[in-house]
């Protein structure tokens, strides 16, 4: 739904009208293991992300809060936490951002067979645009989606570490309050940081066209 406006090959006519249509569309047309479609990209890149975003967060939280006590300079510990998960989150992004892009532009190859998608998988993905595009190509949306990811963490993270660091006693606290405050931060983060998910999808879309085929000029002229 975010990128078929720019895909290839979806017509104007095919387009879907929305998530139940495009639900009920995709096993019809494609089969059903196109709903798993980039899976194996995102498997492998999930697991280092949250390694390495716990990893740094630990680390620019020794930057951001040291000295500072969270009773009584609260502003400065809220902000410090933004800060510490918001870098991690760009940090981690450096290294995985290849199998992002590839999880997307696999997701987005529609087509019943081989011969109709463009990619036959990872590696033919990942090879296929170095070649047209080089390693700028593989990083195409790499701004946007530091924006994103900054913004994303900082509020996850931001939100989530502050609101338990209030609480009288953290490890004390009923299951429900960690859930409650984990649902209404993530449900926030994503809200907050989704345009910039859609942009930097949206030009990860034109890596390896042709110039006749570029549709943004640059992430300014996409927004």
């Amino acid at each position: 739904l975010q990128v078929q406006h720019i895909s290839k090959q979806i017509a104007p006519e095919q387009r879907y009208k929305g998530m139940v249509d495009c639900f009920v569309r995709i096993p019809r047309e494609q089969g059903v293991l196109a709903y798993w479609r980039g899976n194996f990209a995102n498997v492998i890149r999930y697991f280092p992300t949250q390694a390495l975003n716990f990893a740094f967060k630990d680390k620019y939280k020794q930057v951001f809060l040291g000295g500072v006590d969270k009773h009584t300079q609260f502003w400065r510990y809220f902000v410090g936490n933004l800060a510490s998960g918001g870098m991690a989150g760009a940090t981690s992004l450096c290294f995985v951002y290849p199998l992002d892009f590839a999880r997307t532009r696999l997701a987005a190859d529609i087509g019943k067979s081989g011969a109709e998608r463009e990619f036959s998988g990872l590696g033919n993905c990942l090879g296929k645009i170095f070649k047209a595009d080089g390693i700028v190509g593989l990083y195409r949306g790499f701004g946007v989606s530091v924006q994103g990811i900054i913004i994303y963490r900082a509020a996850y993270f931001g939100f989530y570490d502050t609101a338990r660091g209030m609480l009288p006693d953290p490890k004390k606290t009923p299951l429900y309050i960690n859930w409650a405050i984990a649902q209404v931060v993530t449900t926030v983060a994503g809200i907050v940081s989704y345009p910039f998910d859609t942009v930097r999808r949206r030009m990860m879309m034109q890596s390896g066209r042709k110039k006749t085929e570029i549709i943004y000029k640059s992430t300014i002229h996409c927004w």
